[in-house]
């Protein structure tokens, strides 16, 4: 009796794998990409340190104009759903050259990224292991580290639903730890078993009085980095089914379990650990790099302290296999439409993926980390500071890409007026506003680690990275078919074809 074969996956325009992901699927990507466990650790004590203790307020108050960009993109995603996402948006919006410009912030934004999560996820691993000597050596970290930027970028080559697979494993993990931890430290602080350092949760925690504008503004720079990584929802976004709503709700969702997990860490953090100068206090400068593993000998003994050490490390590395995911379909799309050289356009024909892009944006963050690793560790670590400018300047390109995009269609409808144009324009402001602080901020030659004369190096790489930028579309011009830049495979009349997949 002969067997039936199995019908070929159905493909996008393009050759990847449609209809692979669903609405929960789509959700972990952009949760994993987030890494919540690693971006709290990180940032969590220097927010405190600007703000005291209105942290969950400044969470709430950064979700905002997180929330109204993620209305964009809904709105976008729902027009054009495909995977060059601000590229692809920026262009038809704004014509060729912010479209390209747009795709290299993302971009930027990933290879800076990738190569701080690898490295943190090499130091965690090791001191759950209990090899705190390791954690401290530069060829040991570097190796591991080294080794999870290439085994994700052959993961994420494999395909997307070999990527989702084990993201929902890492997933779990990580926010079963963050809430289980939460719950039982807020329990011990309403039981009077915290111990004296324990402060009793409060409702102003929540509402940012009697902060000045500079401290918010300080701890709102710090909060886009825990919420960057949502949109990798919308990169999959032709690989997903129902296309054209489902990454969208997506996004949504996604910036809404993470302010409520953020709320509920830094209210336990903050009741349990309270805020004296000493011991586990929140303003003891010992604790600001890494505020959750400090707590979890306190809260739960050894076995929480392993576990939040193997929870961050987690955190990082599922961050390090998902960030890779959207910035290789970036690539693909900008390929497709002439803007990147045609290998880049290539879809592994078994696994469906842009297997060259992924391997040229793995290959590319290895040579950043370990560049920046063996220059200077301090220059790895003002690389990460600087994310926020990579990050701010390429949400404000899509949210006001949405404004001019719909403009056409704004007064049409209430609903469109507020989700097409005030919300995303709302949401562009804030990013343009933020970009702008901080970039004045970062060009202080004491703002971080390293300086350049007069010029801080936190400044320089971010800056630097994005003007970076211009040489390689100028040379994608010269060199190039030059048929994307006079606005011929691309522009605002464009239909990006993809299948209607339930």
């Amino acid at each position: 009796m002969a067997i039936a074969e199995q019908p070929a996956p159905m493909t996008t325009d393009k050759g990847l794998q449609a209809g692979a992901l669903g609405l929960v699927g789509n959700v972990v990507i952009g949760l994993a990409a987030v890494a919540p466990a690693y971006s709290l650790a990180a940032t969590l004590g220097y927010v405190v340190l600007n703000v005291g203790d209105k942290a969950p307020a400044m969470f709430v108050l950064a979700f905002i104009p997180m929330l109204l960009v993620a209305f964009a993109y809904k709105e976008l995603s729902q027009d054009t759903p495909d995977c060059g996402t601000t590229f692809t948006w920026g262009t038809k919006a704004f014509g060729p050259w912010i479209g390209w410009i747009g795709g290299w912030g993302l971009a930027v934004s990933a290879i800076i990224v990738l190569a701080n999560v690898a490295e943190v996820a090499a130091i965690y691993l090791f001191k759950f292991l209990g090899q705190d000597a390791l954690a401290e050596n530069l060829f040991a970290k570097v190796a591991l580290g080294s080794f999870f930027i290439i085994s994700m970028t052959l993961v994420s080559a494999r395909g997307v639903v070999v990527s989702e697979r084990m993201q929902n494993v890492l997933i779990v993990i990580q926010f079963g730890v963050l809430i289980i931890a939460s719950i039982w430290a807020l329990a011990r602080v309403f039981t009077g078993t915290a111990g004296a350092q324990a402060v009793s949760p409060q409702l102003s925690w929540l509402w940012p009085s009697g902060l000045d504008v500079s401290s918010i503004a300080a701890a709102i720079i710090l909060c886009i980095f825990i919420y960057w990584g949502w949109d990798a929802c919308l990169a999959v976004g032709e690989e997903t089914k129902n296309p054209g709503k489902t990454p969208g709700i997506a996004a949504v969702i996604t910036t809404l379990i993470l302010v409520c997990t953020y709320v509920l860490v830094a209210y336990a953090v903050q009741s349990f650990s309270g805020f004296s100068v000493v011991g586990i206090g929140l303003n003891n400068p010992n604790n600001t790099d890494d505020v959750l593993t400090v707590l979890g000998g306190p809260v739960g003994g050894s076995i929480l302290a392993s576990l939040l050490l193997l929870t961050v490390s987690v955190s990082a590395l599922s961050s390090t296999q998902t960030t890779i995911l959207p910035t290789a379909r970036g690539t693909l799309s900008m390929a497709v439409y002439e803007a990147l050289p045609k290998r880049f356009a290539n879809v592994h024909p078994k696994y469906m993926t842009p297997a060259f892009g992924t391997i040229v944006m793995g290959a590319m963050a290895l040579f950043f980390y370990l560049v920046l690793t063996f220059l200077s560790e301090n220059a790895l670590a003002d690389s990460v500071a600087s994310l926020g400018l990579a990050v701010a300047f390429y949400y404000g390109i899509t949210a006001f890409a949405c404004v001019w995009y719909f403009r056409a269609t704004l007064f049409s409808s209430v609903r469109n007026l507020f989700f097409r144009g005030i919300f995303p324009l709302l949401g562009g402001l804030a990013m343009a506003v933020a970009f702008g602080i901080s970039a004045k901020d970062m060009i202080a030659p004491d703002y971080g680690y390293t300086a350049f004369g007069p010029i801080g190096g936190v400044f320089v790489l971010g800056v630097g990275m994005l003007v970076l930028g211009v040489p390689l579309m100028l040379a994608c011009f010269a060199f190039g078919t030059k048929r994307f830049f006079r606005g011929e495979t691309l522009n605002a009349r464009t239909e990006v074809k993809v299948p209607d997949v339930y």
